[in-house]
């Protein structure tokens, strides 16, 4: 039988602790050429919903032979920059029926190819970014971190609270967003779920003075960390390009990415002279960034192959964008296996997914 499972099964079986625990062996099996990264693909076109808008299909796909499972992770999309005062965001709009978004996880067995479990992309992803974060944090941060600071007070700058807690006693964090409602809101709510100090800052240089760890979590296309606000010691990550000034890595001692195969732009495939408005805003576009491109992978690190911290004063950071598909793969794997234990999901004969013709 297939399983057909959803985000609020994701929510209910799996923790942050669960999801880095299933991550760190990954990523030393990508460094030890144990298992296949899996690269992205974006197709992008125009869309009849708005002229400005743009249809955006992603895969993205990964195999963890330990684990014995590959999973492809497929998002359709209609992509809008809405304004926002002086900034632009990049937002998803929810047009499928019933307000909703689509985005896939199709998780298969490497030892009979045949689809184990499908479930929603959201809760997964949102887990498996933070989670990555999370490990950087593990195999980067000083030991002794106790204050985050937070740019960003959306779901996945409580996920990346949420992962900094699982790795390092954090006593206090300090949190900016632009909206004065969402931050207070935001450091209540932090403040008595997680049983720590969360406090609003009322400018985004107060939220990262004298953080033992930043971390910006936010959809914005402009700048929100800047090289004047780093000080020795401290852990950076960021998640989307253009969130940290590029010269912020200047001040970098031990930088780790990705997968420098995966950093570019070259991914994202369009009809000759369909514009796209954050294209420009890549990291391949900075100054540098063949330099970037020769930092270790976060694989690296974690496997030992490449330096982490090894004193105090260091500046240590995680560029945690542009992601490999075999995250979902580790993470999928640990709640397919959690899934299976509760009795969570429905049923479907596996039969409705294979076929009698060769293909």
């Amino acid at each position: 039988m297939t399983l057909i499972l959803g985000n609020e099964d994701v929510d209910g079986l799996l923790t942050m602790k669960d999801v880095i625990a299933a991550l760190e062996p990954a990523y030393r099996n990508i460094a030890e050429g144990r298992a296949v990264a899996g690269g992205r693909a974006d197709l992008v076109s125009e869309t009849p919903y708005d002229s400005g808008a743009r249809y955006w299909l992603k895969m993205a796909s990964g195999v963890v032979p330990d684990l014995e499972v590959g999973t492809i992770r497929i998002n359709s999309d209609i992509v809008t920059w809405p304004r926002d005062g002086n900034k632009v965001r990049r937002v998803k709009a929810p047009l499928a029926p019933g307000n909703r978004w689509v985005g896939l996880v199709l998780l298969f067995s490497s030892a009979t190819g045949e689809p184990l479990a499908i479930f929603p992309d959201g809760a997964i992803q949102r887990l498996r970014v933070a989670g990555s974060t999370g490990l950087s944090i593990k195999h980067m941060a000083r030991e002794d971190s106790e204050t985050l600071g937070l740019l960003g007070t959306g779901w996945q700058a409580g996920a990346h609270l949420e992962a900094a807690l699982a790795v390092r006693p954090i006593k206090r964090a300090r949190v900016y967003s632009p909206n004065a409602e969402h931050r207070a809101t935001f450091a209540t709510t932090m403040s008595e779920r997680h049983g720590i100090e969360v406090i609003a800052a009322d400018q985004p240089e107060d939220a990262v003075r004298g953080a033992d760890i930043v971390v910006t979590a936010t959809n914005s296309m402009e700048n929100i960390f800047f090289r004047d606000w780093v000080e020795p010691g401290m852990h950076l990550a960021t998640i989307r390009d253009g969130e940290f000034e590029t010269a912020v890595l200047d001040r970098v001692d031990l930088l780790a990415i990705h997968d420098p195969g995966n950093m570019g732009d070259d991914h994202i495939l369009a009809p000759e002279g369909l514009t796209i408005p954050d294209l420009g805003k890549e990291i391949a576009e900075v100054d540098g960034f063949d330099q970037i491109l020769k930092a270790p992978t976060l694989a690296k690190v974690v496997a030992g192959q490449a330096p982490a911290r090894d004193n105090a004063d260091q500046v240590t950071c995680f560029l945690n964008y542009h992601g490999l598909g075999f995250q979902f793969t580790a993470t999928g794997a640990a709640f397919y296996a959690k899934a299976v234990e509760a009795g969570r999901g429905h049923e479907l004969p596996t039969d409705w997914f294979t076929e009698d013709v060769h293909p």
